[in-house]
């Protein structure tokens, strides 16, 4: 049980990371391609192209600490 538990973990942990990379090359997309664009009634591309950027990035570093402290709990 707890040996399927730390495994739940770490496919938690690593699908945060990919989220959070998949963010960051989105929102990077989204401030090259989408300058002054309407984004679904959201807002300027660029402005949404930022937010993922950042939120991506945050993700993707709570991903990595996840991954750790799971690999470290000696399960």
């Amino acid at each position: 049980m707890v040996k399927k538990q730390g495994i739940a973990l770490a496919v938690v942990a690593f699908a945060i990371y990919i989220l959070g990379g998949i963010g960051c090359f989105g929102g990077i997309a989204l401030i090259v391609l989408m300058k002054g664009h309407d984004l679904w009634g959201w807002g300027d591309g660029r402005t949404i192209g930022y937010l993922f950027l950042c939120s991506g990035a945050c993700l993707s570093v709570l991903g990595v600490l996840l991954m750790r402290i799971f690999r470290n709990r000696g399960l």
